[in-house]
């Protein structure tokens, strides 16, 4: 049987280091921040009666009223959120209007009946959001070089 030896360089690749994980959390960040963007502008451009279509999902959670006031604020959340996700500013603010955007996205495809394929994409997207949550945005962020 054959050993394999790890060289220095090799052992550094394979080894998580913060500078590392911090270039992950950016990558991550950018990535998932300008799909966010993507599918939020169009939600934003729609006007009034796009939103109250898309506030009407509310109804899933109880709640009656505002259709417009929501169907906004989730075009909002994944436009300006995923703006602030990318740039690393008021990160765990964002992410919380986006995990509870994503929720709700979720929801309204299992109320449906549009089986896995319909609510896995808002169900992992709101994973990621949560993970950012707890990882915070950071080194490479505005909120590290606000807060420090």
């Amino acid at each position: 049987m054959r050993q394999i030896v790890f060289t220095s360089n090799m052992k550094k690749l394979l080894t998580l280091s913060g500078q590392r994980a911090d270039l992950g959390l950016l990558i991550i960040r950018v990535a998932i921040g300008a799909s966010m963007m993507v599918h939020g502008l169009p939600k934003l451009q729609g006007g009034p009666e796009r939103w109250e279509g898309i506030g009407s999902n509310m109804e899933n959670l109880g709640i009656a009223f505002g259709y417009t006031f929501w169907g906004f604020m989730a075009g909002f959340a994944e436009f300006i959120g995923g703006l602030l996700v990318i740039i690393g500013l008021a990160t765990r603010p964002a992410v919380l209007l986006l995990i509870f955007t994503m929720a709700v996205a979720t929801l309204r495809h299992v109320v449906a009946g549009d089986g896995f394929r319909g609510w896995s994409h808002a169900a992992e997207l709101g994973i990621v959001f949560l993970g950012l949550y707890f990882t915070g945005p950071g080194k490479y962020s505005l909120d590290k070089r606000i807060l420090n």
